[in-house]
């Protein structure tokens, strides 16, 4: 018989909570879990096979991140978004990130070879008959984060993902219709361009278009279906 020691239940607790973090998140980020759907620690205990702990620690980092929110005596929740909300989340970004974008083009910290082949990556995913866009959202992420990291603003980073980290905005690319997919490729070659030619009116431009130009294709989706 095996003895389990203070130190060993709380590693197993601390893989089970982040097991049960993760796959919670995934199904909300997935659309699987639906805004306004209250999760019972009890059901989410038992469909993960894990006692209620590690489910309780898991809600709380959701919570943390905006994802879910708490409401006294009543449970967890699945936030809900709206045309509005997301309307609040583009107006945002369209002023911080192009702004970022504007700094990385004269700070001479922007990684421009990564960021050329994170475009090219991106490019490969949507190649084929059925396109990865899975692979696409962690390429895109990874493009906007470097360039924001780019700026020389330590905190800029970590403000506009608090901000964009959204379930209806963080697979933006399931709504994009082939044209405007077309579009946010080519606009992250520009992007490497104006960066390597060290020029920020035309960097800040482009990451503005690109914004916008996400919001445009991403509020059709969402008023369709409203």
């Amino acid at each position: 018989m095996t003895e389990t020691t203070p130190a060993t239940a709380e590693t197993g607790t601390g893989a089970a909570a982040d097991h049960a973090y993760r796959l919670v998140r995934e199904q909300i980020l997935s659309g699987q879990r639906a805004g306004g759907e209250w999760l019972r620690e009890g059901d989410l205990a038992d469909h993960l096979g894990v006692s209620r702990t590690p489910v309780r620690e898991a809600l709380r980092r959701l919570t943390a991140e905006g994802l879910v929110r708490y409401e006294r005596n009543r449970g967890v929740q699945v936030q809900a978004w709206n045309a509005s909300d997301l309307d609040e989340i583009f107006s945002l970004r369209s002023v911080l990130e192009p702004w970022g974008c504007r700094l990385a083009a004269t700070s001479g910290l922007a990684d421009l070879a990564t960021l050329d082949a994170l475009a090219h990556e991106m490019d490969e995913s949507v190649a084929g008959r059925s396109p990865d866009l899975d692979r696409l959202t962690e390429l895109n992420n990874r493009f906007h984060r470097l360039v924001l990291e780019g700026s020389g603003n330590s905190r800029l980073p970590g403000l506009i993902a608090s901000v964009v980290q959204v379930p209806l905005v963080w697979r933006t690319f399931s709504r994009y219709p082939p044209e405007a997919l077309a579009r946010s490729l080519a606009h992250h070659h520009e992007l490497v361009s104006a960066l390597t030619a060290g020029d920020p009116d035309w960097a800040e431009s482009v990451m503005c278009s690109h914004v916008r130009a996400a919001w445009s294709s991403i509020r059709e989706g969402v008023e369709a279906t409203s």
